[in-house]
This record gives structure tokens, sequence and C-alpha cells, in this order.
């Protein structure tokens, strides 16, 4: 496709973290990326957050479907305020993701959103890849993979993603496309924010280590860490590999004697130390990690990566990325390669059996 057979798609991203609704917009042919456009953001209430959260680990039933009103209305409210968007890309809301049981859950209707805001929605991205053997996660890498070509980036490349739970695409800048052999590889690498956001909520009424101040005040327990990360069959499966945002809530109990500095600063911890173990994994190191996601915020997390780590590891900003919206902007790309037939997935991002173009259109 050239350049001229772009067009403006509109992504939106309800994360795990619970914090609000991310929309981009990106021009796009479904292969390169040309221009980024207008972004907004729209946080949840409280209440709001109480209902999606009461959601996580059901995939039908009256909490269910009190969710899905809050994403739907949500959605709406924000999309709304955009225009010149052919098409819509809607991740929607995650409330069970078990892929080894074949179940994944992402609430919010895209036939009512295309409705509502009367333009083409893309949604559903997971279970097309899952009917064919995939983990129906990350869903990023491809989008990671126009990233790289965009910034002219050269060699293998880590985009890592600490969100809920955190994510990392390999890649090889050189390769022709994302699912060419060996040019992408991705997968879960364990917690990202969720079990700091988790405890940080429950003992300080507070929905997140605001600027890391705990993290870097804290001491880490080092027995509490290696019982973490030592012998947890989860890093040492081999990718492609994904997780449930509930998986590692058994770290809470090592951590829950700790002063609260110290319960956070272990979690960090232990989210870095599982960061560091998944570069093993990968086909070959990386010349950097570019990190997205609300992490990156955490000064003290971020040195923790980095002292782990024998590349630089820098924020996405740095080149002149939106780390707040790589995600929102990654389901309007996708939305695109949807409506063009283009794959989506490939077996060295989700290990589905070939390549598959996942997604439903909902015409509106």
């Amino acid at each position: 496709m050239s350049k001229t057979s772009a067009i403006w798609a509109l992504g939106a991203m309800s994360g795990t973290s619970l914090d609000g609704v991310d929309a981009a917009m990106v021009r796009t042919d479904g292969i390169e990326v040309f221009e980024f456009g207008e972004s907004a953001y729209r946080a949840y209430s409280e209440e709001e957050r109480a209902v999606l959260r009461a959601a996580f680990g059901h995939e039908t039933g009256p909490k269910v479907a009190a969710a899905a009103e809050v994403i739907e209305i949500a959605h709406a409210e924000l999309l709304a305020g955009f225009d010149g968007a052919g098409v819509i890309g809607f991740h929607g809301q995650t409330t069970v993701h078990l892929p080894d049981q074949g179940r994944t859950c992402q609430i919010g209707n895209g036939e009512v959103l295309a409705r509502a805001l009367e333009r083409p929605v893309v949604w559903d991205f997971r279970s097309a890849d899952m009917t064919l053997g995939g983990q129906g996660a990350p869903l990023a890498p491809f989008y990671h993979f126009a990233l790289a070509k965009y910034l002219r980036l050269t060699g293998p490349v880590v985009f890592l993603n600490i969100g809920g739970v955190a994510n990392i695409t390999w890649l090889d800048a050189d390769a022709a496309s994302p699912e060419a052999p060996g040019a992408c590889l991705s997968f879960d690498t364990g917690p990202g924010n969720a079990l700091i956001d988790d405890l940080c909520a429950a003992r300080l009424g507070e929905r997140m280590d605001r600027d890391g101040v705990l993290t870097r005040a804290g001491e880490v327990d080092m027995e509490a860490l290696q019982s973490m990360l030592i012998g947890r069959a989860f890093f040492a499966e081999m990718p492609p590999k994904s997780l449930d945002r509930q998986d590692f809530t058994d770290w809470m109990d090592l951590i829950q004697g700790l002063p609260d500095a110290d319960a956070v600063a272990t979690l960090a911890s232990g989210t870095a130390g599982a960061i560091s173990m998944a570069m093993d994994h990968c086909p070959a190191p990386p010349r950097q990690v570019l990190v997205s996601g609300g992490g990156r915020r955490n000064p003290g997390l971020m040195e923790m990566i980095a002292g782990l780590l024998d590349c630089p590891v820098r924020p996405v900003e740095e080149l002149g990325l939106d780390g707040d919206m790589l995600e929102a902007q990654a389901f309007a790309y996708l939305a695109v390669r949807v409506q063009r037939g283009l794959p989506t997935s490939a077996p060295g991002t989700t290990g589905v059996a070939a390549p598959v173009g996942g997604g439903v259109l909902s015409e509106g």
C-alpha cells in the first residue's frame, strides 16, 4: 500500500490499571505509520473504578454487565470528541485472560459503540488468535515494529510496556515485516504496576506510588524477593506467553508484614527482576529498551530496571513518542490492518499457528 492510501484511525485502550480510557489518532496504511494525531484521556471515577474492579475474574453475570455499561459509556463520551477517523479500534476492558484454558474476556460491545458513534469499529481482537492456538496477547508488537521503522531504528530493540502487567516486544528492526520469521518475539514478563497499585489502595487509600516516592524510600526485603522470583515456573517457560492480572497475587502474601515503603520497594524489585529474567529469552541482546506505560513514571522502578540490564533503558519520550498513548495508537493501527485483511499477530508474538488477522468489524 502506498502512502496515499493511508487513513486516520482512532484507537482506544482501557488497561488493567483502571485509571481511565486513552484515545489517540494515527495516520497509517496498516503497514507504515506516517503521522500522529490528537489524543485525549478520560479518567474513571472512583465509583466507576469500583464497578470495573468487581468484574475482574468474571466473564458473565450482573457484575460484568454493569462493568460493560461503564466501558461503553466512557468510551462513547471520549471518542465522540474526535473528528476525521475512518475507523476506530476498540480494545474494551479485559476481565479474564487465561489463554492456557482457552479463555479470554474483553467487555464492551463494539456494535453498541459503532451505532453510538456512527463510525466503523473494530473490536474483539483476541478471539481469532486464540482459536488458532495463540495466547491472544500481547497485541501491540506489530505496531512496535511499525514504530521501529518510523524511527529508523536498526538491529535488535525491545519495547517494554509497564502497565498493570508488564510485557516486552523484542524485534529485529531490519526485518521486512513483523510477521516474518524471527522478526518479533513478544510476551508478558510478570507483574507491572498492578500489585503496587493494589497495595497503595489497600494501605494508603492512594491509586499508585506517585512519582515512585515509596519505591525509592523503601528497603527491598531480599528473602521475599527471592521467593517471588526463584523457582517460579512462569519465568522459565519459553515465550510467547501471557498473564492474567490476578496471576501473581500471591506476591502480596510475601510482603504482608513489611512497612509500606519496604513492601512497595520489594514489589517494584520483583517487577524489575522479572523483566531482567525475560531478557534471557530474547534471541539477541537488545541495543536499547524503550519504555512506555505508567511504570515509566516511577523513577525508582526505572532505576531498578536500568541497574539490571546491560543496555540503555529509555522512556519512549526521548525518541519523540507518547508513552501514555502507545497502546491506544496500537489499536488504531491494528484496526486498519483488520479492515485491509492484514495479519495482526504471528507465531512469534502470540504463539498462534500461523499469521492471523483478528478483530470483528462493526460498520455502525
